[in-house]
């Protein structure tokens, strides 16, 4: 079967059918689904049956492997680029953060290279009365550029925000080396895409903690102004989780955010693997 890209919604996003992950893509097919991720800001592959060798594989289709502060703590054995989300308690601990996601954001926005894409595998999705629960949004921050007026893009255009790792409150204790790890760093408010060369606002409401050469009050209000644009509905896909289902976003151009709308009995559980990305220009 060959391989077919249709949009999953207007604001952003693609379903990528016939690619056997599992299986293995040729050059040429994979070459399809990167342009598909480069187009679309989020892909969605269905029905996959997945090692954790064979997720790490396909992680590395995409570039290097970003290995998350949480994988020692909520990990897979043998397969440290993999880290757990999940609400499932074995033995009277978690085995993986719970709470991950609640607020919008790009991955690893704190880091002065931020993680390049995410890919996250459903094992266990949570489903009550037939109701499927813990959908993931995405909203379109390059859409949400080319909708600004043309005066506040030119005011826009050069800022620079301080991004900062004790912004946001985490789902998981974070130890003094993780906070070491990552010290405040700027950023541009307004990215250039790598390979698309589009641009796109980057702005994380929680992460993001000043812009450079504005005071607190007028630095504030512009990262909520920014922050309340990207997600305005029109830029957003929902997209409802099956089991199989792999989801691959790029984090240059696309916020996300979990729906807690669940908890025990039904459980979830997703695997995670991140890609490394480039510092922001």
């Amino acid at each position: 079967m060959a391989i077919e890209v249709r949009p999953t919604s207007p604001a952003t996003g693609a379903e990528v059918l016939g690619a056997d992950i599992g299986a293995g893509l040729d050059d040429d097919e994979f070459a399809i689904v990167r342009d598909a991720l480069d187009r679309h800001g989020v892909i969605v592959l269905r029905n996959q049956t997945l090692t954790p060798e064979s997720q790490v594989a396909f992680t590395r289709r995409f570039g290097e492997p970003e290995f998350n502060f949480n994988a020692a703590r909520f990990g897979i054995d043998g397969s440290p680029e993999i880290y757990l989300i999940s609400n499932i308690v074995e033995y009277g601990a978690p085995i993986g953060t719970r709470r991950a996601g609640e607020t919008w954001h790009t991955d690893m926005s704190y880091a002065e290279r931020p993680a390049g894409a995410t890919m996250l595998y459903a094992v266990e999705v949570p489903i009550l009365h037939g109701l499927t629960l813990g959908d993931t949004c995405f909203a379109n921050a390059a859409a949400a550029w080319d909708a600004l007026p043309p005066a506040m893009q030119e005011e826009i255009e050069d800022l620079r925000g301080v991004f900062d790792f004790r912004g946001r409150k985490r789902s998981s204790p974070v130890s003094a080396e993780d906070i070491a790890q990552y010290p405040p760093v700027e950023h541009p408010i307004v990215r250039t895409h790598p390979r698309t060369g589009r641009k796109s606002l980057y702005i994380v409401r929680d992460d993001c903690t000043g812009i450079v050469g504005r005071d607190e009050e007028t630095s504030r209000g512009l990262i909520e102004a920014l922050a309340d644009h990207i997600v305005r509905t029109e830029f957003i896909y929902q997209h409802c989780w099956q089991v199989g289902d792999v989801v691959v976003w790029d984090n240059c151009t696309v916020q996300h955010r979990a729906i807690q709308d669940y908890d025990l009995p039904q459980r979830r559980l997703l695997w995670r693997t991140t890609i490394k990305g480039d510092i922001p220009v």
